[in-house]
């Protein structure tokens, strides 16, 4: 009896002579199973056949993996996996700081299913792109969690969650004609005039902008080169790799670049091209100042609402209206791609883009401007 009950508790090995293959029997919540070892050429003894049972051991073993808790994968992701970027780190913090740990940090991972999920996403007061920002940074710690072994490799249940109009935009984003550009920079004080025509004749985000030092500028060959942004006070890199270059100054923008520098007291190659006189120089003027500014100023032209981004939508806008082919339009933009033929085959010529920054130039300076 004691044998019989040392057999069920740590299985049997036998041997099948007809096959002359050994098998491991063994007993799992009162149901009995069998695996199978290997033929006897392999294993010609019963102990060298014992000596593979730990192997099936492991591998039959059920996997009792507990899903962690949310708010602890989520500062473990913050330590080990958190985007070093400033403003991509400051925009996570926000989901997950605002949504995402207030709504399941108390919950196992397992619980943060594609169901439930998307039934929370469409009750939330947000728009269609901040939803699937919140659904990304979700997938994002289902990823981290499996990639830690937290819990057993599998499809991750955020790919089943639809945001409807999730490509769609709320607002429409708004370019300026030539005369509303001209009537919003008239109420332009300096620096924040510059600020305009240099976001508006090159393209630029605010935030590289804000960024620019002297030292970028070429001033002899005309080149401006983005190295750098700066979001929040906060210096870091550009958006992508693909922000980096030099671009081509008009000419008369560079008077103007010249005049500003011979006008500000910080004009030292290293200096912020628009250092604030708060910060005594050592930071550029703050974004939420700028676009302060900018909005008074275009309340006072009667041009209606504008954001910082508008310079940038303005330019796409212009290199259309002077007739700038799309492949040149994608380097000055600074995109990955606006499709991936024009990504891949196109093929600038340094004179094609300074003309055509030329020509946006001449549009805000109030150029006579003729499209080929």
């Amino acid at each position: 009896m004691k044998r019989a009950r040392q057999r069920h508790k740590v299985g049997s090995v036998v041997l099948d002579k007809r096959r002359k293959v050994w098998n491991y029997l063994y007993c799992e919540d009162g149901v009995r199973h069998t695996r199978t070892i290997g033929p006897m050429r392999f294993y010609p003894t019963k102990a060298a056949a014992w000596g593979q049972v730990e192997n099936i051991k492991q591998a039959i073993k059920p996997v009792r993996t507990a899903a962690p808790i949310v708010w602890a994968l989520v500062e473990q992701y913050r330590t080990e996996k958190m985007p070093k970027r400033f403003s991509t780190r400051r925009s996570y913090d926000s989901w997950l700081n605002n949504h995402i740990v207030p709504k399941f940090g108390s919950c196992a991972l397992s619980v943060v299913q594609a169901r439930p999920v998307e039934l929370w996403l469409q009750h939330l007061a947000l728009s269609p792109k901040s939803r699937r920002e919140i659904r990304g940074l979700l997938r994002i710690l289902w990823d981290f969690a499996m990639w830690r072994g937290d819990v057993p490799t599998q499809r991750n249940p955020m790919e089943l969650v639809t945001i409807r109009n999730a490509s769609k935009r709320t607002r429409k984003p708004r370019s300026l004609t030539v005369d509303e550009f001209q009537r919003f920079i008239v109420q332009l004080g300096e620096p924040f005039k510059t600020i305009a025509l240099v976001c508006v004749c090159f393209g630029l985000r605010i935030s590289e902008a804000l960024g620019l030092k002297w030292s970028d500028v070429d001033w002899l060959d005309g080149m401006l080169n983005v190295e750098r942004g700066i979001v929040r006070q906060h210096v870091d890199d550009v958006k992508t790799v693909n922000s980096h270059g030099p671009m081509s100054i008009d000419h008369e923008m560079l008077e103007i670049l010249k005049t500003w520098k011979q006008t500000t007291q910080f004009c030292a190659p290293e200096d912020w091209m628009f250092a604030s006189p708060v910060q005594i120089g050592r930071l550029p003027w703050s974004y939420p100042m700028v676009l302060r500014v900018f909005h008074r100023a275009a309340s006072d032209a009667g041009i209606g609402h504008l954001s910082t981004h508008t310079m940038r939508h303005t330019y796409r806008s212009w290199l259309d209206a002077v007739g700038t082919a799309i492949a040149v339009q994608q380097r000055l933009m600074r995109h990955a791609s606006i499709v991936t033929t024009m990504d891949t085959y196109g093929s600038i010529v340094t004179n094609e883009m300074a003309q055509a920054n030329s020509k946006v130039a001449g549009l805000a300076l109030s150029r006579k401007v003729i499209a080929n």
